[in-house]
């Protein structure tokens, strides 16, 4: 059984949480207060995570922790497809990985501000924000380039993979930071898209689109 220790304004968890409702796995929670208590860094959570940081996800006897690490496990262990985490793909696993590598940096960039802004966190906001715009900048010319070309991912596959989950939720809650979207087109195109995958939840600060793709339309839109 998947246990999930989870603060539901975590980006971070969110992500993980995103997934499972992807995958369609039954989990339950177990909710730990990040804010005010700080119960992350308590003596009990410490056992469970030296790190004292959030996600950290349970399956039967095996503990994980960090977001991304939990991403990859549920992806070579749950998804049947192999698509999410396409290990017969040397290519487009390689980039996978990069682009979780590139969600660390929104993570010390965007969240950073964000838990400045809501938490009151002693962080330079303004270098956070300034690193952040950097970073989508980056990404809008990426997903620009990538859209010419048929591709609706920050990979080169036909369907989304785990670095869109891994990236999406602190640029989705931008706002929260005070970073602004307005000059990255192609980069709100692409959330749009990952609120249309199906099984996609929502959590607070974070909407739903219209609509959710059916997925035999994943693969045919991502080549228009």
């Amino acid at each position: 059984m998947i246990t999930l220790y989870d603060y539901e304004l975590s980006g971070n968890c969110y992500k993980v949480r995103l997934f499972l409702s992807i995958l369609q796995l039954p989990y339950t929670i177990e909710t730990v207060e990040f804010f005010p208590s700080r119960e992350h860094k308590s003596p009990a959570f410490l056992r469970i995570n030296p790190l004292g940081q959030l996600p950290v996800l349970r399956d039967d006897d095996l503990v994980l922790r960090d977001a991304q690490a939990i991403l990859v496990y549920l992806a070579n262990k749950y998804d049947s497809s192999m698509t999410w985490y396409p290990t017969h793909a040397p290519a487009i696993l390689g980039q996978v990985n990069m682009w979780l590598a590139f969600a660390d940096g929104l993570t010390g960039s965007i969240s950073a501000a964000r838990l400045h802004d809501l938490f009151f966190y002693d962080f330079d906001a303004e270098q956070c924000r300034a690193r952040a715009h950097e970073l989508l900048r980056i990404l809008d010319e990426h997903l620009w380039s990538a859209e010419q070309h048929g591709q609706q991912w920050l990979c080169p596959a036909a369907a989304p993979t785990i670095a869109d989950l891994a990236c999406f939720p602190y640029i989705a809650l931008s706002d929260e930071a005070g970073v602004s979207l307005l000059d990255y087109p192609a980069v709100r195109r692409w959330l749009d898209r990952v609120k249309r995958i199906p099984g996609f939840t929502v959590m607070s600060g974070i909407f739903p689109t219209s609509a959710s793709f059916e997925p035999a339309r994943l693969a045919e839109e991502a080549v228009q």
